[in-house]
């Protein structure tokens, strides 16, 4: 009876181990992922109110050309529905 709480014991310390282990792992890779993107991180865009901003012909768009991108993006839409 002795021989198996003996291996029991050693199994659930080779159990608390390895899990110890895993734990350990897992946090070094969360703490390297989060340092390597603050390192990589890309900057931040200038602001919002000029990314929101529609094109205007003076932006390069002529009426026309801005007008057959409207109408196709209408039409793509029309069709995707169906």
């Amino acid at each position: 009876m002795d021989n198996v709480s003996s291996q029991l014991l050693d199994a659930a310390s080779l159990m608390g181990l390895g899990m110890a282990f895993v734990f350990a792992f897992l946090s070094l890779t969360i703490v390297a992922v989060k340092l390597l993107s603050l390192v990589a991180a890309e900057p931040a865009p200038r602001s919002a109110a000029a990314a929101a901003m529609p094109a205007t012909p003076s932006q390069g768009l002529s009426p026309q050309k801005l007008a057959a991108i409207s109408a196709a993006i209408k039409q793509y839409k029309n069709n995707k529905k169906g």
